[in-house]
């Protein structure tokens, strides 16, 4: 028997919550049991009184924890619940809710791990031209980072097998759609993409607050991740082109040097010099971060037994 579990986020949703709530499929083929989340994230409001009334689990946290926070403690519940696919969407109607039965379809037929609803960025009216040029480079710098073929990195309409739900964490209180992206690629998972559509804004975004912002987050997220699950790659990068340019400034001196002008250029030696040390001290620290990164996986294994464990002793009980 396949059981899904839809998660909302939820933070101060009471003028949306409901419209998204009564979108839900009740029913989808392949799954046998459908049940819904909400993830009160410390609201305000009524959120969370409209979720029970309406039939879903709620699961609360207080104070606020941001977006971040409420879908890693949303996948951990929907775990105990017995999830067997988990769909993320969001509390502001933004994800048109037919499009569940296509979204978890590549989990069904085992061709997937983690699915993403990718939007038609380009179609949107609410997104500004800025918007969607940054959405799509921003796609396209995750594929390269996360070697996914994601085709809408931002999406946050995403399904996910358990056993993808098992092994994802999240470290960062922002946001998570990156995050999630880069380790699913450094941990072997099969990331695919499905279209899907998009209602009418009901409301502005709450974690966009302006694009500036949302940038220099995101991207501060991505470089931290990248470096977390991929460190040799990130610090051997930057060892090599600072080893490229101290041999060329090394060339550079050696070509004057040949002409007899070789006195006038020592600032060359100098300064490849600091460059070639710097080369050889990253590469140490490329090293350094690969071993650490194999004591995470091991890490990360004895985790993943241990929800197991726990999961397989709660249904006992």
């Amino acid at each position: 028997m396949t059981k899904l579990v839809i998660q909302i986020p939820c933070f101060n949703e009471e003028e949306t919550l409901l419209t998204t709530l009564n979108a839900l499929p009740a029913a989808i083929d392949g799954v046998e049991v459908i049940e819904v989340l909400v993830i009160d994230d410390g609201s305000g409001d009524n959120s969370a009184s409209i979720a029970r009334e309406w039939g879903a689990e709620v699961l609360q946290i207080k104070p606020n924890k941001g977006l971040a926070n409420a879908f890693r403690s949303g996948l951990q519940e929907c775990l105990k619940m017995g999830a067997d696919i988990i769909v993320n969407t969001d509390a502001d109607n933004q994800y048109d809710a037919t499009c569940i039965g296509d979204l978890i379809k590549p989990v069904l037929r085992g061709e997937a791990d983690i699915v993403i609803g990718a939007r038609d960025i380009l179609s949107i009216k609410e997104f500004s031209f800025i918007k969607k040029i940054l959405q799509k480079l921003g796609s396209a710098v995750l594929r390269l980072l996360s070697s996914t073929k994601v085709q809408d990195a931002p999406s946050g309409f995403r399904a996910f097998s358990k056993e993808a739900a098992l092994k994802l964490n999240v470290f960062d209180n922002y946001t998570y759609t990156m995050e999630t992206l880069l380790q699913a690629g450094a941990k072997g998972l099969k990331v695919v993409s499905v279209p899907v559509r998009v209602n009418p804004q009901l409301r502005k975004s709450k974690l966009v607050k302006n694009i500036f912002s949302y940038v220099v987050k995101s991207m501060k997220t991505t470089v931290r991740m990248f470096i977390v699950y991929r460190p040799f790659r990130f610090f051997i990068t930057f060892s090599l082109i600072s080893a490229l340019l101290g041999l060329f400034l090394v060339g550079r001196f050696l070509y004057f040097y040949l002409l007899g002008q070789g006195n006038g250029h020592i600032q060359s030696l100098i300064f490849a010099a600091v460059f070639l040390i710097s080369s050889v001290q990253l590469a140490i620290v490329a090293v350094l971060g690969d071993l650490l990164s194999i004591n995470r996986k091991l890490l990360e294994d004895i985790q993943i037994r241990i929800k197991n464990f726990e999961l397989k002793n709660k249904n006992r009980l």
